[in-house]
């Protein structure tokens, strides 16, 4: 009655049933013809039809692209130039057709790549306007992003005019955090600096323009988080100068320790260091204080009696890093237990740039509009961690109260991230307290009451005698700890340490005070029998302390340890 039949439900799924199963069939036999023709090493022509048919629909299967290229380079070695470049341009057509069914596809973008290399003359600007094509219908491919960075270096386009494209997706689209990244790694090339490391310093006119670009970024759009990164990047663009930092002589442990800008390996194939002792080379083997040798900012080596001469009036040692480039001098007298050399540093040095006036003037006008947006939008979490950043670069000393306020601030907006917000927060009052130490030029370190999560940047503190965590958060005490090669007194009361595996080996460590922790069972204690020097031992308020017998445990287990309060 002129009614069309509607199917039903069942019908539906019997019919897709079968269709399916009929495509299986052809998948199965297709690709059985293949690796039949593949083992009998039938690399012709026929292969890439019948790849081409499983490919053109799942561009994902990466054996088939396998068998593409071992016919394509048999192919190359039979036909004419002429005859591979007709099939080489038929085959980045079908490659074309495959990105459009899955434009992030592995496989397909990796052949692409390959055959484009085979080839003696590619069309790079048509690649470039296939990228454009691609990103212009997902700005986040970082498949095409990966490839237009392989075409670019291939076709050596100039850094600045990639940097123009980054600049006309960024302007129709701030949320951009794929061209945001890669301006990231095309600034450090537009203006290639003698400093071969890839955090080196930007120019700072590069600097300057790019903090106003991303500022205007997220003054447009506060609440998108590629403009923060981007900024926050540009922040830290400021990796200290390779040097020897620090150099200790100990006659009574016929050890020098020596503590440098970054981590690095020393031996064969790594970084290279000679020491010189009364101008005269020195062979000796480097080790890392926790012995494991990895990548490391503290390096030490164990020095022959003969150096050490207590009947000469001085002894210099002198250590070059770099080919000599960064070295570092200090003088053993006569009668001294030790000796080192340690520049007075500045928090410049330490911890952050040095800022032209130039560049404090930009980044104190940033810090004012920061506060001005966060007025605005008081529940902005990027906004509030752009600021406390922005008030390190500047001063962290002055800064410092206003900073820990922006971070309860901050804790409140974001409670998702609270541990993060703890440990960097405790990061940044460890790197003030060693700064006024160093301004203070003192041994002595006092890091009690300040709500501590973990512990940074101990490599600074080879020359300490005297450190004090107590009443913090620190649940144990981290492996290194190992570093403090000079420490002698150590107070963690008042903490939640549960584990003393970075109290092994400290050579000079004389008492250690641990009161009102959660040390369990003795055997927590076994890292201080590495500790040869180690004579007061308090740990009274842990729980090991109410187990019946526990003091016999605690002398079998630390015979050399004098005094052991429980």
């Amino acid at each position: 009655h002129g009614r069309l039949k509607v199917k039903t439900t069942e019908e539906q799924a019997e019919a897709k049933r079968l269709e399916q199963e009929k495509k299986l069939k052809l998948y199965r036999a297709s690709t059985g013809a293949i690796f039949q023709k593949r083992r009998a090493g039938q690399l012709d022509e026929s292969v890439l039809e019948l790849t081409s048919q499983i490919l053109g629909a799942n561009p994902d299967f990466a054996t088939l692209w396998n068998c593409r290229r071992e016919v394509l380079l048999q192919l190359e070695a039979q036909k004419s130039p002429e005859e591979f470049e007709t099939l080489a341009a038929a085959e980045l057509g079908f490659l074309e057709r495959c990105l459009r069914v899955n434009p992030k596809s592995y496989g397909t973008w990796h052949h692409r790549c390959w055959l484009l290399g085979r080839l003696p003359r590619p069309d790079w600007a048509r690649e470039l306007e296939l990228c454009a094509r691609f990103l212009e219908s997902d700005e986040r491919n970082f498949h095409c992003w990966d490839y237009r960075r392989f075409v670019a270096g291939r076709a050596a386009v100039p850094p600045a005019e990639e940097l123009a494209f980054s600049d006309s997706l960024i302007t129709r689209n701030f949320s951009n955090y794929s061209s945001w990244h890669y301006r990231s790694c095309l600034l450090p090339r537009l203006r290639p600096r003698p400093d071969p490391r890839p955090r080196a310093r930007l120019p700072e006119d590069l600097l300057l323009r790019e903090l106003e670009l991303v500022q205007n970024a997220f003054f447009t759009d506060p609440n998108d988080q590629s403009a923060w990164f981007y900024h926050r990047w540009l922040l830290g663009r400021a990796d200290p100068q390779d040097a020897v930092l620090c150099l200790h002589v100990s006659r009574d442990d016929a050890c020098l320790t020596v503590g440098f800008s970054r981590p690095l390996a020393v031996g064969p194939g790594a970084e290279r260091l000679l020491l010189l002792v009364d101008e005269s080379p020195l062979a000796v083997e480097w080790r890392t204080p926790d012995g494991r040798n990895g990548p490391g900012n503290v390096w030490l080596c164990d020095l022959p009696a003969a150096s050490l001469n207590d009947q000469w009036p001085q002894h210099t040692f002198r250590l070059l890093w770099r080919g000599g480039d960064a070295q570092k001098e200090c003088v053993l007298f006569k009668g001294r237990r030790e000796g080192w050399c340690r520049d007075s540093a500045t928090d410049e040095q330490l911890f952050r740039c040095e800022l032209s006036a130039e560049k404090s003037t930009v980044l104190q006008s940033e810090l004012e509009s920061c506060k001005q947006l966060q007025e605005l939008e008081p529940g902005n979490k990027w906004c509030l961690l752009t600021i406390i950043l922005l008030m390190r670069a500047l001063d962290p000393l002055v800064y410092e109260q206003e900073t820990l306020q922006y971070f309860q601030t901050l804790k409140a907006v974001d409670p998702m991230r609270a541990a993060y917000l703890d440990d960097l927060r405790s990061k940044f009052l460890v790197e003030n307290s060693v700064l006024k130490m160093e301004y203070a030029e003192v041994r002595v370190l006092d890091l009690a009451h300040k709500d501590l999560t973990v512990l940074c940047h101990l490599d600074q503190l080879l020359l300490v005698t005297h450190l004090n965590l107590s009443h913090n958060q620190l649940r144990s005490l981290p492996p290194a700890l190992a570093v403090l090669r000079c420490l002698e007194v150590l107070q963690a009361d008042g903490n939640a340490v549960e584990s003393l595996e970075g109290a092994a080996n400290l050579p000079r460590l004389r008492e250690l005070s641990l009161c009102d922790n959660r040390l369990r069972h003795p055997s927590a204690l076994l890292p201080l029998a590495s500790c040869p020097n180690l004579t007061l031992l308090n740990l009274q308020g842990n729980p090991l302390c109410r187990a019946a017998g526990v003091e016999e445990e605690l002398r079998v287990l630390l015979p050399k340890v004098a005094t052991i309060l429980t």
